[in-house]
């Protein structure tokens, strides 16, 4: 029976003990934590959208970076092996909007707590509040692990599940990367991503906590569409969040960020141009005797009145009746195409994941293993993969951590 060290109790690394403990080998899984899966607790707003129930293909349409270094890992320990497993151990699922996966519970902590019955089943040693200062090696092989307290100890294979920057309160400090780097391995420059944007007009911090529904944000640089979704936003005190906005910055995390680039939020994409000044007719042939400023209470949440009448330029007390076709046409593009500058994004403690980390091209997509170092392996969020929201990150975590522990020999 061979020995194997897991760094870090988090998906991936409960993960990959789990399933190289049921290989058969002796696993101990290290956690500098007081408590395993502190960043799950607080998934999903604690509820935990813990995978992604679309089909395989469409899931690395998801994946913004390195999707092709997934095949093996998503293919072999996909959604369904994810559900299957957390059912068996008495976490019953069930499937939301997007195809989000959430414990049927609505606690994060069902799921970790059917992982540590899983990993108790298989027989791994867990230890907490126990911190990982360096690894050692010999002849190109990991030898073994050094804790903090200058204690050595001694295995055939160690599988680094240390996660990346985000959050850094739930212990995600970085000590992976360090770890790559002392053993050769190049490791990508690490940025913020599924984070809130940061926006310069006032009028954000106006409306901050409010939220808007059925909406469509398109991210351009220039002329060049960069992203385009349709979904949930929330206004803040330094610019915009919510669903899509995190799904948005994933883009503009690493290659765009500190550009300023512009943000158009289509406050009716039900409609098209001419339909939407059609219904701009009605309302204003239904409020005719009205102050424009008091016509608008069927397009828009109320707090979100004074701004687009603002920005309009349209004088607020002046009768519907007297508003011009082209004031009209210029209101609907507006509405079509509320315009935010974007300049920078939240940091590392609020965002979701980490986008960047180790260099993928070093390590063995059908093994994670290292290939510079025999018997050091890497999964989850220290290397440099990222997705979209809606489950996938974590599905990534579950997928690379079991491909690792069922690969150490």
């Amino acid at each position: 029976m061979s020995s194997c060290i897991v760094i870090g109790g988090g998906a991936s690394g409960m993960m990959a003990a789990y399933q190289a403990a049921k290989r058969g080998h002796q696993v101990l899984l290290l956690e500098k934590n007081e408590k395993l899966g502190k960043k799950i607790y607080i998934t999903g707003k604690g509820r935990c959208n813990l995978t992604n129930a679309c089909e395989t293909e469409d899931f690395f349409q998801h994946v913004v970076t390195n999707a092709k270094f997934l095949y093996s890992a998503v293919y072999g320990f996909g959604p369904d092996d994810v559900v299957s497993l957390l059912n068996a151990y008495d976490c019953p699922t069930k499937v939301e909007r997007g195809n989000r996966v959430f414990p049927v519970s609505d606690h994060a902590s069902d799921v970790i707590f059917a992982l540590q019955r899983a990993l108790k089943a298989a027989g791994v040693e867990i230890r907490l509040k126990t911190t990982v200062s360096r690894l050692f090696f010999e002849n190109n092989a990991v030898s073994g692990v050094e804790l903090k307290n200058g204690r050595r100890l001694y295995a055939d294979s160690v599988i680094v599940c240390t996660g990346g920057l985000s959050y850094p309160s739930t212990g995600s400090t970085g000590d992976g990367y360090r770890f790559a780097h002392d053993a050769g391995l190049s490791v990508k420059e690490q940025h913020p991503a599924l984070v809130s944007f940061v926006c310069p007009e006032h009028w954000c911090r106006d409306l901050a906590g409010l939220s808007l529904r059925n909406v469509q944000v398109t991210l351009l640089d220039g002329k060049r569409k960069l992203f385009q979704d349709f979904g949930e936003m929330l206004f803040t005190h330094r610019g915009v969040s919510g669903p899509l906005i995190l799904s948005a910055s994933s883009i503009y995390t690493g290659k765009y960020a500190g550009r300023r680039l512009l943000l158009q939020i289509d406050l009716k994409p039900a409609l098209d141009l001419e339909q939407l000044d059609r219904r701009l007719l009605r309302d204003f042939e239904a409020n005719q005797n009205k102050q424009f400023k008091n016509a608008l209470d069927g397009l828009f949440p109320s707090g979100l009145i004074p701004v687009m009448v603002s920005l309009s330029g349209i004088d607020p007390s002046r009768k519907v009746n007297e508003i011009s076709r082209e004031e009209r046409r210029s209101f609907a593009s507006l509405m079509k195409a509320l315009p935010l500058t974007v300049t920078g994004t939240g940091g590392f403690e609020e965002a979701i994941i980490t986008q960047g980390g180790v260099d993928v091209r070093e390590i063995n997509p059908s093994t994670m293993e290292s290939r510079k170092i025999k018997g050091l392996y890497f999964a989850g969020e220290v290397l440099d993969l990222d997705a979209l929201t809606g489950g996938f990150n974590l599905q990534i975590a579950w997928s690379t951590g079991h491909l690792a522990g069922d690969s150490v020999r």
